[in-house]
Parts: C-alpha cells; structure tokens; sequence
C-alpha cells in the first residue's frame, strides 16, 4: 500500500510498504512446488522452418522465366 506525505509546500512523498523485491530469488517456495499440478500440454511449433525441399523449390521458381 502507497502512502502520500506532503513533505514541502508542492513536493510529494511517495513511501511503500509492504514486501520489498529483492536482488536474491525466494528459492523456499521453488523448494515447496508440486509438480503433479501442472497440466500436461503438447508442444507445437507455430511457424515451422521449411524443409531443404521447400527452400529449393522456391529457388527454382524465382529462377524461372
């Protein structure tokens, strides 16, 4: 929670409280994690690479009259 303080006439303070972010990770909650939650997923690739086929049939088109 933000709190505002009037510190000069025109100049405001701003002052946080509540947890800080820290340079070092929390690894206690990394420690505690279930893994038997997460939900199974399939990986698929959006915008697959062409094949070498594809790349030179390409080639060949450009190439033609």
């Amino acid at each position: 929670m933000a709190q505002h303080e009037l510190t000069e006439p025109g100049v405001l303070s701003l002052s946080l409280s509540g947890p800080t972010m820290s340079d070092k990770p929390d690894f206690a909650e990394i420690e505690t994690f279930d893994k038997t939650k997460l939900k199974k997923t399939e990986t698929r690739e959006k915008n697959p690479l062409p094949t070498k086929e594809t790349i030179e049939q390409e080639k060949q088109s450009e190439n033609a009259p």
